[in-house]
C-alpha cells in the first residue's frame, strides 16, 4: 500500500512540475537594461531630426528617377559607411515620370460675368498621360461614386471630364483613424481614370484624397487598365471640388485642362542596405527602414524622410553606445514606394524570408506614438510584452495586432515575416501627405525622437530574443 501511495505521489509531483514549468526566458536582464538605456538616448538624440532636415532641405523632393533621388541614395549610403557599417546598393530598374505643366480653367458656368474665367488649382496624378500640348476643353460632370458614374452610361459620359467628388472623412481622421479615411477614397484616385475612360470620358479629376482645407492638391499614383484608353488625370483640392460640384448643380460647366507630364524610359536606382552585424547570429536579420523616394510637390518630410531617418538613428545609436545585438540589424532605405513598389518587391524577392526575424518600418509621419502595430501570429504578442513595458515608460506601450504592418515591408509580411511599425497619432498627417505642404517645418523634433525610440527599442529587443517569434 505504501509503495502504491509513493508511486501515485511521484506521478502527481511529475505532473505538477510539467504544468508549472517556468516560462522560457525571452530577453536577458542585460538586454532589457540595455534597451532602457537605448530608449533614453533615443529620446534625447536629434540625429534623426538632423538627417530629416538634410534629406528635405538640402536634397529636396526625391521622386523616383530624379537627380535628387539619386543624390539621396548616395547620401544615406555615405552616412552609414561613416559608422563603419557593411553597406550595399541593391540595383533596381524603376519608372521615371515627370510632372510638366499643370493648368485648369473654368470657361463656362451659370452666372459667369462676361469675359471672366476662373482658375482651378490642380495637380497631375502620378503616371498620368498628357493632354494635347494646347490642352483639352470639355464639359465637367460630377459623380460621388462608381455607381453614379455607371448609372450615367456612355451616352452622358462620353466626351466629358469626370470629377469624382468623393470626400475624405475628416471626422474619422480626427478619431485617429486617418488611414481608414484615406483608404476609403484612394480607390477613385487609382481606378477612377480607367473607369471613366471605359465610358468614353476624355479626362478625370478626383477630389484630393486628404484632409487639407487650404487649397492644396494631393497627388498620388493612378493605375491604368490595359483594356481601355489612358486619359489624363488630375486631383483638385477640397475648395475647387466644392465649387465645381456646386456649379454643376446649377448648369453646364466647361473646363480647359492642360497637363504635360511625360513617362520617360526606365532608369537604374537602388535600395540602400546597411548592416550592423550580429554578434552571435549574423545571418539572422531584423530590418529597420522607410522609403527614400517621395512625391515632388513638397520635400517628402513626413512621407517619408522621417522613416528613413528613424532607421538611421537606430544604427547610429547602437554603434555609438557600443551595443552589440545578437542578430544583424539592417537598415533598408527603399526606393520607389510611391509609384511602383519596385524596391519593396525586389528586396523581398532577393531575400531569404526564413532568415528575417522581423521587419520594422516608419511610414505614416512622426506624430506622437502610443505604441506599435504588430503584423504576425496572435500567439507572438506575449513575446512582445517585455518590450512594450519598456516603451510604456514613454507612453508608447500599446500593441495593435493586425494582419500586417508597414508599406514596403508588406512584401516581407506576405512571406511570413513578422512586421512592425510605430502606432502614430495620424489625425493631421493627411493634411500634408502628398501635397506641397509636406515639408521639414511640419516635423516635431520631440515626436520624431519618440518614434525613433520605438523603432530602436523594438529592433534591439527583437534582435536579442532568446527564441524567434512564432510564425
Amino acid at each position: 500500500m505504501k509503495k502504491t501511495i509513493f508511486v501515485i505521489l511521484c506521478l502527481v509531483i511529475s505532473t505538477f512540475s510539467q504544468t508549472t514549468a517556468p516560462t522560457p526566458i525571452l530577453y536577458s536582464e542585460q538586454t532589457l537594461n540595455d534597451a532602457k538605456k537605448l530608449q533614453k538616448s533615443s529620446l534625447e538624440s536629434d540625429y534623426a531630426y538632423r538627417q530629416t532636415a538634410y534629406l528635405c532641405n538640402n536634397i529636396g523632393a526625391r521622386l523616383t528617377g530624379s537627380k535628387q533621388a539619386e543624390r539621396a541614395v548616395e547620401y544615406v549610403a555615405a552616412e552609414m559607411r561613416k559608422l563603419g557599417l557593411d553597406v550595399q546598393l541593391q540595383k533596381l530598374t524603376v519608372p521615371h515620370w515627370v510632372r510638366g505643366e499643370e493648368k485648369g480653367e473654368l470657361l463656362e458656368w451659370d452666372g459667369m460675368a462676361n469675359g471672366y474665367t476662373r482658375n482651378v488649382v490642380l495637380t497631375a496624378l502620378g503616371g498620368s498621360v498628357a493632354t494635347d500640348p494646347n490642352g483639352l476643353t470639355a464639359e465637367v460632370i460630377v459623380v460621388n461614386n462608381f455607381e453614379e458614374l455607371n448609372a450615367l452610361g456612355k451616352e452622358k459620359v462620353a466626351g466629358k471630364i469626370v470629377l469624382f467628388n468623393v470626400k475624405f472623412d475628416r471626422q474619422l481622421a480626427e478619431q485617429n483613424q486617418a488611414g481608414a479615411a484615406y483608404g476609403q477614397v484612394t480607390a477613385y484616385r487609382g481606378g477612377g481614370p480607367s473607369a471613366a475612360a471605359k465610358l468614353g470620358a476624355v479626362a478625370v479629376l478626383v477630389r484630393s484624397a486628404g484632409g487639407s482645407q487650404n487649397r492644396l492638391a494631393h497627388t498620388g499614383a493612378t493605375r491604368y487598365s490595359n483594356d481601355v484608353p489612358k486619359i489624363p488625370a488630375a486631383a483638385v483640392p477640397y475648395e475647387d471640388a466644392e465649387i465645381i460640384a456646386h456649379l454643376a448643380k446649377t448648369g453646364k460647366v466647361k473646363m480647359k485642362l492642360t497637363l504635360t507630364p511625360q513617362t520617360l524610359p526606365d532608369v537604374i536606382s537602388y535600395n540602400v542596405l546597411a548592416d550592423l552585424k550580429g554578434s552571435e547570429k549574423p545571418d539572422e536579420i531584423v530590418v529597420v527602414g522607410g522609403h527614400l523616394d517621395s512625391w515632388d510637390l513638397g520635400t517628402g518630410a513626413l512621407d517619408d524622410a522621417v522613416g528613413v531617418s528613424m532607421a538611421m538613428q537606430t544604427l547610429y545609436l547602437l554603434k555609438t553606445m557600443n551595443l552589440k545585438p545578437k542578430r544583424t540589424i539592417r537598415l533598408v532605405a527603399f526606393m520607389n514606394e510611391e509609384n511602383g513598389f519596385v524596391g519593396a518587391t525586389t528586396y523581398a524577392n532577393e531575400s531569404n524570408p526564413e532568415k528575417h526575424i522581423a521587419a520594422i518600418e516608419g511610414d505614416l509621419g512622426a506624430g506622437h506614438p502610443i505604441g506599435f502595430i504588430f503584423g504576425g501570429k496572435p500567439e507572438a504578442v506575449k513575446f512582445l510584452s517585455p518590450i512594450a513595458s519598456i516603451l510604456n515608460l514613454q507612453g508608447a506601450g500599446q500593441i495593435d495586432a493586425r494582419q500586417s504592418a508597414g508599406s514596403d515591408i508588406s512584401t516581407l509580411s506576405a512571406k511570413g515575416v513578422p512586421t512592425f511599425e510605430p502606432w502614430y497619432d495620424t489625425r493631421t498627417y493627411f493634411n500634408y501627405h502628398h501635397t506641397a505642404a509636406d515639408t521639414f517645418d511640419k516635423v516635431n523634433p520631440k515626436e520624431l525622437a519618440e518614434n525613433a525610440s520605438v523603432m530602436a527599442v523594438l529592433a534591439y529587443g527583437l534582435a536579442n530574443l532568446e527564441q524567434p517569434l512564432p510564425r
